[in-house]
């Protein structure tokens, strides 16, 4: 069988054909959907869970191969830097059971707060690395990372990038493969104390001597010949847009193992080129290795490191040609992202951002929008989990120097899950004065409403107990903690009035599900059937525009009329410009249910 399927599907079919039996992971684009595949696909047999962070999901993964048991882990790209420590580690240690590390890169910074170039990880942790270049690669490299972790006991990292994540192509469909487990020994080599690693250290050397011959030998790293004018080493991604720009005009070494890279294969293809072009994304990764090795290559010199490569780039790059694009007579509006109608986020911002003398560390997620306009309630955010411990550093400093800020650390439920824990125990241990907030929309909503411990339910929807985050914060010893309706203002107003009184470790958690979010039986008790629209009395509409900076995207501004009105399809009655209007001008319709 057949049929079109993204990389990510094609990934998760590859797990399952190849007979992994443990797969862990933490939502994040482009990866995501590798576990949900995972966990809900009928023909799959694999225990699959989604862990609180990546370090987490590695960990287990590196469990379940040193069980003996076949393992995958999947996160995006600075995932990998939250997993980074157990990973160095058991590149020494090695696999026992095949293990492979999904690494979803993003050029072009689609989904990220970076565009960093992964391929250093396999590199730093000297761990053999392939790259797909399209799906039907992207499912048979999971079998073949596999097998190579099996054969040379290394876990094994499989480079993504959005593009091959969310594109599609055809794949054929195999057999599964029921693979035994491997029998479990204990065995110094897992047990990672000074004396043992440093002896490790030798043996992953010689590992790597072996992995750069079979570089050379892999069906994994092919040649085709067109002609000996120009010779391109390319990989993923990059391969395809090398094809599309010089089709047949050049030859390309194609490079799916890239990690020993196959320096000898290479060294024998440019002495049969009369160039050599080096076509990755983003950084010169090959390119340094292949100049090291004494080969003359044009690469970075001509290619940007920076931002997503495409055909257009490739060719602008390397030929000094626009190719024919269809002109557009008008240019589009630019609509830059938003809280969407009826975020309980938009309610815990617009008080937020009415402070003053108050500085704002946000987090990442989808109240990183609340710093844009009209909200302007966010200063800075750094990296997942940072919020608090940002805040906090920013808090003591202030302090010192006797100047008269308070700050606030924002986060969100999962993320306080993530690695936001260990920030609010910063603050706790410290007696900071910063005011942690922590928005728990219910769902992890960012990368499409994935579940987390304090959802309760399982990644298969299987119901589990809740963990309540009031209770967590509590026992970390602080004792101002309260929980608020973000879409209630006067009760949010009020809730942030006295945290601010306060001078020393307060919590907020304002909880209200994401306004797209299916509601559980559990959500239907707690919040009620809540749902209705807004309607703007037209006479009474004075032309303010106090509910427009709000910043709901169901709100519309007449300009000529002077009027507000509220867009129909989009409201569902949060009632946030109800609550501000001046001229309570704006009142609930009928109720409805989600």
């Amino acid at each position: 069988m057949k049929k079109l399927l993204t990389g990510n599907e094609a990934i998760a079919l590859g797990a399952i054909e190849a007979g992994v039996v443990y797969a862990g992971a933490y939502p994040g684009t482009p990866s995501t959907e590798i576990l949900e595949i995972l966990g809900t696909h009928k023909r799959a047999e694999i225990v699959a869970e989604w862990a609180p962070n990546e370090k987490v999901a590695l960990e287990s993964a590196i469990g379940a191969s040193i069980a003996g048991g076949r393992a995958l882990a999947a996160m995006k790209h600075v995932g990998v830097n939250v997993a980074a420590d157990p990973l160095m580690s058991f590149a020494y240690s090695g696999a026992n059971g095949g293990l492979v590390l999904i690494s979803a890169d993003d050029p072009g910074l689609h989904s990220s707060q970076n565009e960093q170039d992964n391929r250093q990880y396999a590199k730093f942790a000297k761990m053999p690395m392939l790259e797909p270049a399209d799906s039907q690669e992207a499912k048979d490299m999971v079998r073949a990372a596999l097998e190579i972790s099996e054969q040379f006991q290394r876990p094994v990292m499989l480079r993504t990038t959005t593009r091959i994540n969310h594109s599609k192509s055809i794949v054929e469909f195999g057999d599964i493969t029921k693979h035994p487990k491997k029998p479990y020994e204990k065995a110094y080599r897992f047990d990672l104390v000074p004396a043992i690693s440093k002896r490790l250290h030798y043996e992953l050397e010689d590992w790597l001597v072996k992995l750069a011959e079979y570089s050379e030998t892999t069906p994994l790293n092919y040649i085709q010949w067109n002609g000996k004018k120009i010779g391109i080493v390319a990989a993923g991604a990059a391969y395809q847009y090398a094809r599309e720009v010089f089709g047949t005009k050049a030859s390309y070494l194609k490079i799916g193992f890239s990690y020993p890279l196959p320096l000898k294969k290479i060294k024998a293809f440019a002495e049969q080129v009369d160039a050599l072009y080096v076509i990755e994304e983003l950084e010169p990764f090959m390119e340094e290795q292949i100049r090291a090795a004494g080969i003359t290559c044009v690469g970075k010199d001509k290619i940007p490191n920076t931002d997503e490569l495409s055909p257009t780039v490739v060719a602008r790059a390397l030929l000094g040609v626009e190719p024919d694009m269809v002109e557009v007579e008008a240019e589009a509006v630019g609509r830059p992202p938003t809280l969407c109608a009826g975020c309980p986020h938009r309610g815990f911002f617009y008080q937020l951002g009415k402070l003053k003398d108050v500085v704002i560390a946000g987090d990442i997620g989808c109240y990183g929008l609340g710093g844009a306009p009209p909200l302007n309630a966010k200063d800075l955010c750094i990296c997942m989990g940072s919020g608090p411990s940002v805040a906090h550093g920013l808090q003591e400093t202030f302090d010192f120097f006797g100047e008269n800020k308070r700050v606030f650390g924002v986060i969100g439920d999962s993320t306080f899950f993530h690695t936001g824990m260990n920030s609010l125990l910063q603050i706790a241990y410290n007696k900071s004065p910063v005011v942690t907030c922590i928005l728990d929309n219910r769902i992890t909503a960012m990368t499409g409403h994935q579940e987390n411990p304090g959802s309760g339910f399982t990644l298969q929807g299987d119901p589990v107990n809740i963990v309540e985050i009031g209770p967590v914060v509590r026992a970390f010893g602080i004792q101002h903690v309260r929980t608020v309706n973000p879409l209630n203002q006067a009760a949010m107003k009020e809730t942030l009035a006295w945290a601010l009184a306060l001078n020393e470790p307060s919590v907020i958690i304002t909880r209200w599900p994401c306004a797209l979010k299916k509601y559980s039986e559990a959500d239907k008790k707690e919040f009620g059937d809540h749902f209705h629209q807004c309607v703007v009395d037209a006479e009474a509409c004075v032309g303010c525009r106090t509910c427009v900076r709000t910043g709901c995207p169901a709100l519309r501004f007449d300009k000529t009329a002077k009027k507000t009105r509220i867009e129909p399809s989009q409201c569902v009655g949060c009632e946030i410009c109800l609550q501000v209007c001046p001229k309570q001008a704006i009142s609930a319709a009928g109720k409805g249910s989600k």
